[in-house]
């Protein structure tokens, strides 16, 4: 298997990882819908700040190219979440189940909160690997001027 295969199964782990573990922390189910009380700030944080994190997270495990890589955790855990809640666990009392245009449309808000964070997490890393090629740059640079100094002062002893 190709070290890119690699990178992209693991920062896919860590992403399916971060997004469940948060959504089971905060206690929110996408797929359920308890009336107004649905949206409040844990929902908000899991759809909005949860997956902008993790795209980031998945931009600096998998390096350029991420932000590709970032749609596809939301859709596998909130996809894993809805069927286990249909097929399996069912719908807890006092809550309904969205219907299926209703729950995409929150799952591709997540989606693109995640590759948002994966856009700027590429933009930062791209400003890290940057600076970093310039320093080792500048220290070539000073270290080929220190040897050919040394060498001038040797040619002319």
């Amino acid at each position: 298997m190709s070290q890119k295969w690699v990178r992209v199964l693991v920062a896919l782990g860590i992403g399916c990882a971060m997004i469940h573990f948060a959504e089971r922390v905060l206690g929110v189910r996408v797929e359920l819908f308890y009336g107004l009380k649905t949206f409040n700030f844990n929902w908000m944080l899991t759809v909005f700040v949860v997956p902008f994190v993790t795209g980031w997270v998945i931009a600096w495990v998998y390096g350029m190219g991420g932000k590709m890589v970032a749609h596809f955790p939301p859709l596998i855990v909130n996809g894993i979440s809805y069927f286990q809640t249909v097929y399996m666990t069912g719908v807890p009392e006092g809550a309904q189940l969205n219907p299926i245009g209703w729950w995409g449309l929150y799952v591709i808000l997540t989606m693109e909160f995640c590759a948002f964070g994966a856009f700027l997490g590429e933009l930062h890393l791209q400003k890290v690997v940057s600076k970093r090629r310039r320093e080792r740059q500048a220290q070539a640079v000073a270290q080929e001027g220190a040897e050919s100094s040394t060498t001038e002062g040797a040619a002319h002893d």
